[in-house]
């Protein structure tokens, strides 16, 4: 059986084809249960056959005062959360490290969002995520709501983020996350100003995929929230064996249909969430069993994008 985008060109609606989820079908059969590839294009270039993105947020220590902690929201006027302060503190104190370290010992390498102003606090830190090899991305210089500023006030906001890592790190962000996905509309238009290359604030698609920006390509590097410790764990207070059950689900479904096209998988971690230790040892669980199954590969969100620009037949839209 064809999948969904031949169908389409073959009743005369290719022209949708960009535009429409691209589910695959299986080859069902009497005698067999797998699926049939009739298109080589929908493999990624480097011969994976499912990529796995591994996010660590780095935001600890760059939050403003008495921002939401596990602790109730009941500070009176013109008092800090001083405990609250330091639920943040062991993302950067213990998180990070604890998190940096089962990178190594599984041998992968992950992508680091990074708030400006965390990163110019706890310099020393930053810096080592990039020496042990992982990829550091921007994440607005604060947590500051972008999506409201006029067009030159997002531009320093997010060139200042930029600037703090590239000054600490040595290493230029070309990857964007904003706070909590919610970019603005001028976002995008100024990340190609500033050089970027992609970004992830999308939910859409379980590929990446390129974009149109002021007529140029643009990358988007899919995210997740189904994957993700501050959605699932601190905001639907999941035990580990939850979180670890759904993140295999997910992979098992990714891989089977990986076998009939592209597929990437995203899994989330915040510094002072997944850096606990009940956390690290359930993704060392969760990591080891994907690491067991043939042609998955762990990369970068730069180089997926890349991945992306140079694959011609990457999808568009």
């Amino acid at each position: 059986m064809n999948d969904r985008r031949t169908f389409l060109k073959q009743t005369s609606l290719a022209g949708l084809a960009g535009l429409l989820p691209t589910t695959g079908l299986l080859a069902n059969s009497p005698h067999t249960n797998t699926f049939v590839n009739p298109d080589s294009s929908k493999t990624w270039a480097d011969g994976s056959r499912l990529v796995v993105s591994v996010s660590m947020q780095f935001e600890a220590g760059g939050q403003p005062d008495n921002a939401e902690s596990p602790f109730p929201q009941n500070m009176q006027k013109g008092f800090i959360d001083l405990p609250g302060k330091t639920w943040y503190d062991y993302g950067f104190k213990e998180g990070i490290p604890r998190m940096l370290d089962n990178w190594d010992k599984l041998g992968i390498k992950v992508t680091s969002h990074m708030v400006g102003s965390a990163v110019l606090k706890n310099p020393q830190l930053a810096k080592e995520i990039v020496e042990r090899g992982h990829e550091a991305a921007a994440h607005g210089m604060n947590w500051a709501t972008q999506y409201n500023m006029p067009y030159e006030e997002e531009k320093k906001f997010i060139k200042d983020g930029v600037d703090a890592i590239k000054k600490v790190t040595g290493f230029t962000p070309v990857g964007y996350n904003a706070n909590w996905l919610r970019r603005g509309t001028n976002t995008l238009e100024i990340l190609q100003e500033l050089g970027f290359t992609y970004h992830i604030d999308d939910l859409s698609r379980d590929e990446p995929f390129l974009i149109k920006v002021k007529g140029r390509d643009f990358a988007v590097v899919p995210y997740t929230i189904r994957c993700n410790d501050i959605v699932l764990i601190e905001g639907k207070n999941f035990s580990t064996d939850q979180f670890v059950h759904q993140v295999k689900m997910e992979f098992d479904q990714l891989y089977l249909e990986s076998e009939n096209k592209r597929r990437q998988m995203s899994i989330s971690f915040h510094d002072r969430i997944g850096g606990t230790p009940q956390m690290v040892s359930a993704t060392k669980k969760i990591l080891t069993y994907i690491q067991g199954h043939k042609g998955v590969s762990f990369k970068r969100k730069d180089e997926i994008a890349q991945l992306a620009y140079e694959d011609k037949s990457i999808l568009r839209e």
